[in-house]
């Protein structure tokens, strides 16, 4: 992939960025000149190979956010196209006649096997991203999703979900149509389901929008990927009214997939390509089959009886703590 074709950049790939264009032009001045420096060109690729590496294995929160965030990243439809052997989409949620496209999902078919799959999606670009409503989920969205998780409850195919928002839509018209309500209902409706429910964040999960479709069996997140109660910028501006303190938010929020982790929440942390997900999406795309088939033989294991008890208490045991003796 060119430098072009990867643009655009975030702001700490731009020693990167400045290495991938000399060894460019190093080349382009050796076919021009028909001189032969491949040796050199060899050592410079090493070079940048290794500063990528680098670079994506120390990022900071506050960074770990922009890959997250990041327009050419994998969404939930690249996913499901890439990981199925065959998908229908399903529309609306028999209520408001209005289709979310901010939350997808429908039927399909991975490794031979019937599941049904949903997730929030944004959008490629600026006209895309106001169809998809930046993939802020309205109530109907969330219906969506509950009609489309019956569904699979119903016939016994598993659910998957893929979380990638930065929030519950908050407008007024949203709150009329019962925003709350829309997600406190799939909340609880989601610990009764009989069926394997695994749940990954691929990009930025954020506050009850994620939680909308998250309660599972199994929680995994992308290792760029974030999930947190509120956005760093929202929480800097709540706490010290001042958005540009949002690196320090990310920092005391706990919001990657390592801190969640350690903290319990998660289950697993899927590795992505260097460079993030976006840079090979095919094989993000193979690391999340194979985690979710894993995961599957494995819940296959448990009775629905089982499944829904570890479900309930895994749950239960987020945020518990006990203190030491002094």
């Amino acid at each position: 992939m060119s430098n072009s074709e990867r643009r655009p950049l975030l702001d700490f790939e731009k020693p990167l960025t400045e290495l991938e264009s000399r060894i460019i032009q190093i080349r382009d001045l050796a076919e021009e000149n028909e001189v032969d420096v491949s040796d050199e060109i060899r050592k410079l690729e090493a070079r940048a190979a290794q500063l990528r590496q680098d670079i994506f294995q120390n990022l900071t929160p506050a960074q770990r956010l922009q890959v997250a965030r990041h327009p050419r990243r994998p969404s939930t439809l690249d996913y499901i196209q890439a990981m199925t052997d065959e998908w229908f989409e399903l529309h609306g949620d028999r209520s408001t006649g209005i289709d979310d496209k901010a939350l997808v999902g429908g039927v399909g078919r991975m490794a031979g096997r019937p599941v049904v799959l949903l997730g929030h999606q944004k959008g490629r670009d600026t006209k895309d991203n106001v169809a998809r409503n930046f993939g802020m989920a309205s109530p109907g969205g969330y219906r969506k999703a509950m009609r489309l998780m019956n569904h699979a409850n119903r016939f016994q195919m598993p659910v998957l979900t893929f979380i990638d928002t930065p929030g519950a839509y908050a407008g007024v018209e949203a709150e009329r149509l019962g925003q709350g309500e829309a997600i406190a209902y799939n909340l609880r409706e989601m610990f009764r389901l009989d069926v394997p429910i695994i749940s990954t964040v691929i990009g930025e999960g954020g506050s009850g929008g994620a939680l909308g479709i998250g309660v599972g069996d199994r929680l995994m997140m992308f290792e760029h990927s974030v999930y947190t109660v509120a956005s760093p910028e929202a929480c800097a501006a709540i706490l010290w009214k001042d958005a540009g303190k949002a690196p320090q938010a990310a920092e005391a929020l706990r919001i990657t997939a390592q801190d969640l982790q350690y903290l319990g929440i998660i289950d697993d942390i899927l590795p992505e390509p260097i460079g993030g997900a976006h840079s090979d999406p095919l094989a993000a795309a193979a690391t999340l089959k194979n985690a979710i088939l894993k995961n599957l033989a494995d819940l296959d294991a448990l009775s629905p009886t089982q499944r829904k008890e570890q479900r309930y208490q895994k749950f239960r045991q987020i945020g518990m703590f006990a203190e030491a003796s002094a």
